[in-house]
């Protein structure tokens, strides 16, 4: 039986046509993905579905019934769920005050009650995770399982999930789809948004795939494969597999020495951290989120004091060792998202030549540079005066990335560059970044996709709780090894 029908779906942005109509078909109890580019119309389609946005023209059916979704409230009556990329959370509350949040309507809260049906719940599915805790003092992990338990607390029938295993770690996307696989044995319907076509293919009963608005294909997972896929998405052919020279290493970049670094809290979140980065190599830091790894790249990049130890540059400052610095959010520490992607480009150079001129800034220099960044860095939209707000998140990443890598930094820290990217533009990111290795540069590459690390690194250092557990080189190093020194094991090899 079909639960959800698309029909003829249009959705525009003034002259953008975000969905073109799009006719889709969902399986009850079935799980059905999507792919596509980022700016492919994946999340305002799946924003028309959950009320946020409604269509210029077209019908939604459920159960074949038509309906008409004016509001997420709606969406929810109707047992529709959605899990976003970027979360829907209230930091300054706890995490059952945001699960809670909108479903009780009497003035009086019983929440040590409430406290405890959560904890049933996150316990019921894994999702394991202590509801008195403030969403602002968790890990990005763990606030991506609140958004799971916030959907199901409000016991969807259809699952709707935005890239949810962008910031989990690999044994908590193998416990996400166990759990996804038994709601949908359950009879839950479940639409899975992901640019990991692994995880399509593992999980993903049928999948359609989306290009710049359209629908181009769908089909089924058994009979089809990673590459067609990747290709259907793109419209061109995709390197899926990296091709690296070897390491041509130069002259010592960093030293770190016995570094200790606390949180926003004040609490050590980087234990006696001691390595070399040269010019010409990649160290890949891999391990599960929140373990240190945010205090340690800001503290490389100059943006947060250590307690303790020595971080040592040659040149022998960081003023004189030029540096860039992909953050983890690009959303809240990246961009300025109701800057021009012009202007966000300039925001470490806005006082130099050419884009000031007698203390006034040269708008012309300014779309120029702009011009030639979207260009290099394939950035797609309808207008170049658009805000960053309005990107995709593929492409506000290349936004940041064409700003960090201007002026050929010796030194590039890149912490989770990859984060909710799709295939194509996580092929642009990886291929932009080993073109910095060939010119030199050094580049500490933090990521909790393992199997990024292990194809982008020529060395790999395992973070657990702070510390640096060991330093491995990357073409010996396996996933098993990596990984239960990522869960804190020691591995004793046999004599």
């Amino acid at each position: 039986m079909i639960y959800l029908r698309l029909e003829n779906i249009t959705k525009c942005f003034g002259s953008f046509v975000a969905n073109d109509n799009i006719n889709l078909s969902v399986e009850a109890g079935k799980i059905h993905g999507i792919l596509g580019e980022n700016g492919a119309g994946k999340t305002t389609l799946m924003n028309i579905i959950s009320g946020i946005y409604q269509p210029d023209s077209g019908q939604i059916y459920l159960e074949e019934k038509p309906v008409n979704i004016t509001s997420p409230k709606e969406a929810i009556k109707l047992g529709i769920g959605m899990i976003y990329q970027h979360f829907m959370l209230v930091p300054k509350l706890t995490v059952t005050e945001n699960i809670i949040l909108g479903t009780e309507k009497t003035w009086r809260l019983n929440l040590r009650q409430k406290q405890q049906e959560i904890s049933a719940l996150s316990q019921a599915y894994q999702l394991e995770i202590n509801p008195n805790a403030k969403v602002e003092d968790l890990p990005v992990g763990i606030q991506q399982r609140v958004e799971i338990l916030k959907v199901l607390y409000r016991q969807a029938k259809l699952l709707i999930l935005d890239e949810p295993t962008a910031v989990l770690t690999p044994q908590e996307v193998t416990t996400l789809i166990a759990i996804l696989r038994q709601l949908a044995d359950r009879g839950n319907t479940i639409i899975f948004i992901s640019h990991k076509l692994t995880e399509v293919m593992n999980l993903c009963d049928t999948v359609t795939v989306l290009r710049r608005g359209k629908v181009v294909a769908t089909t089924n997972t058994k009979t089809t494969t990673n590459q067609e896929l990747a290709e259907l998405m793109v419209g061109r052919e995709v390197v899926l597999h990296l091709q690296k020279s070897p390491a041509s290493l130069g002259r010592l970049l960093l030293s770190v020495e016995n570094l200790q670094v606390a949180d926003d809290r004040g609490i050590n979140a980087v234990h006696n951290i001691s390595f070399q980065l040269r010019e010409g190599e990649i160290l890949g830091v891999a391990g599960v989120d929140g373990n240190g790894q945010r205090e340690l790249a800001d503290a490389i990049a100059g943006l947060r004091n250590i307690k303790q130890g020595k971080i040592g540059y040659n040149p022998a400052s960081d003023q004189g060792l030029k540096i860039g610095y992909i953050p983890e959010d690009r959303q809240k520490m990246g961009l300025v998202l109701q800057f021009t992607i012009g202007e966000n480009l300039i925001l470490k150079s806005f006082r130099k030549i050419p884009f000031v001129r007698h203390f006034l800034l040269e708008k012309q220099a300014i779309k120029n540079n702009a011009q030639a960044a979207i260009e290099a860095f394939d950035m797609r939209m309808n207008s170049k005066d658009v805000k960053v707000s309005n990107l995709s998140g593929g492409n506000q990443q290349k936004v940041v990335l064409a700003r960090e890598l201007a002026g050929e930094p010796k030194l590039i820290i890149a912490m989770q560059p990859t984060r909710g990217l799709d295939v194509g533009a996580t092929e642009v990111v990886h291929t932009k970044l080993l073109r910095e290795r060939e010119r030199g540069a050094g580049i500490l590459y933090i990521s909790t996709e393992l199997e990024e690390v292990m194809a982008m690194s020529d060395r790999i250092a395992v973070i657990y709780k702070g510390e640096f557990v060991d330093i491995l080189d990357a073409q010996s190093a396996t996933i098993e090894e990596i990984g239960l020194l990522m869960a804190g094991s020691t591995i004793i090899n046999a004599s």
